[in-house]
């Protein structure tokens, strides 16, 4: 046998690369390989790619520097399903990373990751291309995009997905998605709400978390809201709510069932069904502070709506959230105090959470160092006490006086507004109101008046304008520098702030003191300027300068020339001539320091008290329907009961031991205001007008009838003023000599009225007035032009048949320059020529 030979290989072909392993260990290596047109170095390639973009955000942003996104981005619609797949896993990964995210927005891909969304690819492809778009979601532009793309529909189909990670990312893209309120209205158009609820029964709690989220945002829709009722999506998540395994995430469903409940038609579903019983039964029981809070917040949503609260009061939420008041949570006892708040704006619940003891614990968070508890507590009880006398004693019986006025001083704007407002609304009962001054109020009050919120500043003057409505008030209210920031608010843009400042100082300028105080500060002028003004002026400051004015009548007859028979002249009071509207009035210590002049002098009116002068009640002024009275409210009283009418005598008699024990301090306190706001300038006194006061008293006033008594009191005031004068020799009456000889003897521009023994027209009116007044004898002061001046009086007929009617009286001028006690029938033509040049 031969030899055997051995057969020899074939050779390899020449145009075929034997096969190489490729190992790196640089990332930058790895990026080129992308460019390879090799399926297998690709795929190696995103392998070694997806794991070293899963370790840090570092290694992601390096990733984007080399130029990996734009080469993945290629490859995401390839041919081969694997270089796809794992293509799209790396840019999954990567798309976490905001700068990535940021180049990818330029690039354009959205069209290709939604067109990934197929039912043809496989699950990673899905989990990765939903990942991507629930990291670009975050971008405003890129939520338009998607949407404009169908992508929300692909989202949509996409939550069937039995693989819990694809649920997730579509889940999380589609909560992104619903931030924007085009969104939601696409949701309800693609059937997505029912795939969401069908969520709530995943057995991982953060799909669950996911789902409730994006239910919280499409119930914001009320469209959504009908689609959800249809859906029995009520039913489902209040048995959600009520399954204890899903306790943490119960919060969430709240928030769902808070949007839901503001629709009537919800509250009426959950109520029919015993479903509203059983909440408020759960935000009681439960132990869960952010439960309990905002169990608080659905029931305060649901009842801004009128019908809702109705139906809330009918199931005695008010319960629930007294009980929700003891909680320790200072943010569960927010929330439920603003509730009630809510709920107290009717009637029916303000009586049953006073019936309930809601009272006391809402006092109690009064001094919570917390500033929502104490915000959230003032407002319940501003309207708690609104309309309801009966709850404004309790809150008094149960000391909440004392914090209510350290609330006035709080950092917070809103608790101070509501602080005013509640001892505003005490003030309603008399007793309650001399409680509340006794504690410091008026003092209190003064520093929100500084304040820069518009409500406040509101408030505060209307609480203000319920308490200094008394004298010792209004003097402690000077003494503590209170006028001037009431008068501030008077030059406010603000219109409420002005009406309430007006208001305010309506009641304050209720006496002279004050009144003269005012003008002092230039609230005269004030005034003034508001009423000139055709956009700023109101019937509050109408009604302000005429207060003023009532009680400060030197400037009233100065400004409008005229005094009423219900304005009686005292001492104190000064003629200084016709003011223009637009002219400051000056007081008689600006007065006294001018150096004396030519000029008309000022007629000043001060003898003190008669000796025996009768005592004359001011005949008060009719209220029109349009009057504002100062203390409409302060009489109104709870119907009697026995046990009320004995809480009352209590009440009475503590208030009446209190003041017998402090009247001697109320008194020299008094005292002491007083003369801290005297003038500096103190006028003389006339013991000429004193003698003709008493004359007047003895020789006048006895006189038996109203018109001897008007003549007699024009004759005594014609003779003490230089006697008649013949008409037309009224130029010849030389008492511009006499005037000036008085100037220069007192060196001084303001004259005593009684110290004239020449005067004219508009001396021997005022004259007539002053006297007039001090006995009893009712007229009026009325000043016209070239220093004319006259009175008139309300006289009837004198008719020799007392068969015929003798009223209504008229109105006769008295005439006392040429035949004094002459009485001329006003418009008759003795009386003009009297009035007149």
């Amino acid at each position: 046998m031969g030899k055997k030979v051995k057969k020899e290989a074939e050779a390899p072909p020449k145009d075929v690369f034997d096969p190489l392993a490729v190992e790196s260990k640089k990332a930058q290596t790895v990026v080129l390989m992308l460019d390879s047109p090799e399926d297998e170095i690709l795929i190696k390639a995103c392998e070694a790619l997806y794991k070293f973009a899963e370790k840090c955000d570092e290694n992601r942003a390096m990733l984007l520097e080399l130029g990996a996104v734009e080469r993945l981005l290629k490859h995401i619609t390839s041919e081969e399903k694997t270089v796809r797949r794992n293509s799209v896993m790396v840019l999954g990964v990567l798309s976490t990373h905001s700068d990535v995210r940021r180049a990818l927005r330029k690039s354009d891909c959205l069209p290709n990751l939604i067109k990934l969304l197929g039912p043809e690819e496989e699950t990673l492809v899905h989990e990765f291309s939903t990942l991507s778009l629930s990291s670009m979601a975050h971008e405003y532009t890129s939520k338009i995009q998607i949407l404009s793309l169908d992508g929300l529909s692909h989202l949509i189909n996409l939550l069937s997905d039995p693989d819990p990670d694809v649920v997730k990312n579509v889940t999380q893209a589609i909560l992104l998605l619903l931030e924007d309120y085009q969104c939601r209205i696409a949701i309800r158009n693609v059937q997505g709400l029912e795939p969401l609820l069908d969520l709530l029964k995943s057995e991982y709690p953060v799909i669950q978390e996911l789902a409730l989220k994006s239910l919280i945002l499409c119930t914001q829709d009320p469209d959504n809201r009908e689609t959800l009722r249809e859906l029995e999506g009520l039913e489902k998540l209040l048995e959600f709510v009520g399954t204890k395994e899903f306790e943490e995430l119960h919060v969430h469903a709240l928030l769902v069932l808070s949007n839901c409940l503001e629709d009537i038609e919800s509250l009426e579903l959950i109520q029919s069904t015993g479903g509203l019983q059983k909440l408020l039964t759960f935000a009681a029981e439960s132990t869960i502070p952010e439960i309990q809070m905002n169990s608080a917040k659905a029931i305060a949503r649901a009842a801004r709506n009128g019908e809702n609260c109705k139906i809330f009061h009918e199931q005695e939420g008010e319960r629930t959230l007294i009980v929700l008041l003891e909680s320790d949570s200072q943010d569960v006892q927010a929330s439920a105090a603003q509730a009630l708040a809510i709920m107290a704006e009717t009637a029916a619940s303000r009586s049953v959470i006073a019936e309930f003891d809601g009272i006391v614990p809402l006092i109690k968070l009064l001094n919570s160092d917390n500033l929502d508890v104490a915000e959230s507590s003032s407002l319940a009880l501003a309207n708690l006490t609104s309309g309801q006398v009966q709850n404004s004693v309790e809150i008094g019986d149960r000391n909440g006086v004392e914090p209510l006025i350290g609330l006035l001083s709080s950092t917070r704007e809103a608790t101070q507004a509501n602080a005013a407002q509640v001892l505003t609304n005490m003030a309603t009962d008399e007793i309650l109101r001399a409680d509340i001054q006794k504690k410091g109020v008026v003092g209190a009050l003064i520093d929100p008046l500084h304040s820069s919120n518009t409500t406040v500043q509101t408030k505060a003057a209307i609480a203000l304008a319920s308490f200094v409505c008394d004298v010792d008030t209004r003097n402690q209210l000077r003494g503590l520098g209170g006028l001037p920031p009431l008068l501030k608010l008077l030059e406010s843009g603000n219109q409420e702030v002005r009406r309430a400042a007006s208001w305010a100082i309506v009641v304050c300028a209720n006496d002279s003191l004050t009144a003269t105080e005012f003008c002092k500060l230039g609230g005269l002028d004030v005034l003034k300027e508001i009423q000139q003004s055709a956009t700023r002026q109101n019937s509050f400051s109408e009604a302000a300068l005429e207060r003023l004015l009532d009680n400060m009548l030197s400037a009233k007859y100065s400004l409008t020339g005229q005094l009423a028979v219900t304005d009686i002249i005292s001492d104190g009071f000064y003629d200084a001539g016709k003011i223009r509207p637009d002219e400051k009035f000056q007081t008689l210590e600006e007065l006294s320091k001018r150096e004396v002049n030519q000029k008309r002098p000022v007629i000043l009116v001060n003898c003190g008290v008669p000796r025996s002068s009768p005592t004359v009640t001011p005949v008060p002024t009719i209220p029109s329907d349009g009057d504002i009275r100062v203390d409409s409210k302060t009489s109104m009283r709870p119907s009697k009961s026995s046990v009320k009418s004995k809480r009352e005598t209590k009440r009475e008699r503590e208030e009446r031991e209190l003041r017998e024990r402090l009247e001697a301090d109320r008194l020299a306190e008094q005292q002491a205001l007083l003369s801290q706001q005297q003038s500096p300038y103190e006028p003389q006194s006339d013991s000429k007008l004193e003698e003709y006061v008493n004359a007047v008293t003895d020789e006048i006033h006895p006189l038996p009838t109203t018109k001897e008594q008007v003549i007699g009191l024009a004759q005594f005031v014609s003779q003490k003023m230089g006697g008649s004068i013949e008409r037309g020799q009224l130029s010849n009456f030389s008492y511009e000599l006499s005037i000036s000889q008085l100037k220069y003897e007192l060196k001084n521009n303001i004259i005593p009225i009684g110290r004239i023994d020449r005067g004219i027209h508009y001396h021997r009116a005022l004259l007539y007035k002053v006297l007039a007044d001090r006995i009893g004898l009712a007229c009026t002061l009325v000043r016209g032009e070239y220093n004319r001046a006259w009175n008139e009086v309300l006289l009837t007929d004198d008719d020799d048949n007392p068969e015929l009617p003798r009223f209504p009286p008229k109105p006769f001028i008295v005439d006392l320059i040429h035949h004094p006690g002459s009485l001329f029938l006003s418009g008759s033509p003795d009386a003009i020529n009297y009035q007149k040049i």
